[in-house]
């Protein structure tokens, strides 16, 4: 039979980072868009207002950043195991896992990856979750501070092809942030809850399903 299992999945550092950095993806995703287009877009007044909160939210997240690094590489010392897919994951866990967010959920059947502490992501959330974290962010952070210091950083600026390239590069990276945000808040829904997979932000436990057999009687 099936019994309810309360995992610690989520420890106190991880979650703070989480929600620092959700909350600042998201400030610079929204002045982002108003910068990008000031005559349709007003949310935080005028236009120097939103370009100083973007830097304030850029500044938080790329310290958000190195505390995470700094957390899974000195302290939990597993960045590794928790975020590159192994060649089982490669051959066939993601697909599995396509399976499973395409039809299988659909039909009631369980998620085909069990989440533990030192397996919290399923093969697919690994694949992206170290394209966004070790690629996609550092160049967002990398391309926002050429941004900032313009000037000072003028010949780096002139070799990586100009102005219009990074300002071209850093609005299609923060449009892949964009896309995920939409993503991520959608497949975090499939659980065996709809809110199963938000929980653990909040208190760091998950409830997982663990199958446990009869205890055979002993004979007389």
């Amino acid at each position: 039979m099936k019994r309810k299992e309360m995992i610690y999945m989520t420890p106190m550092p991880v979650r703070i980072w989480h929600w620092l950095n959700a909350f600042g993806i998201v400030t610079l995703c929204i002045t982002g868009l108003q910068i990008r287009f000031p005559d349709y877009i007003n949310v935080f007044g005028s236009y120097k207002a939103a370009i100083r909160l973007h830097n304030t939210a850029g500044v938080v997240v790329s310290i958000s950043y190195l505390l995470w690094l700094t957390y899974y590489i000195m302290v939990a010392k597993n960045l590794i195991r928790i975020y590159v897919p192994t060649m089982e994951d490669l051959k066939s866990g993601v697909f599995r896992q396509i399976c499973f967010y395409a039809l299988t959920y659909f039909q009631g059947k369980p998620n085909p990856h069990h989440s533990t502490p030192e397996s919290k992501f399923n093969p697919i959330q690994k694949l992206v979750y170290l394209m966004i974290m070790i690629i996609l962010l550092p160049l967002v952070i990398f391309s926002g501070v050429l941004l900032m210091y313009v000037a000072p950083l003028r010949e780096l600026l002139l070799l990586l092809g100009g102005i219009k390239i990074l300002v071209g590069t850093h609005f299609l990276l923060a449009c892949c942030f964009t896309s995920f945000l939409f993503v991520h808040i959608y497949l975090a829904t499939l659980g065996h809850t709809p809110l199963a997979h938000f929980k653990p932000m909040w208190n760091g436990w998950e409830e997982e399903e663990a199958s446990t057999a009869e205890p055979h009687e002993k004979s007389p």
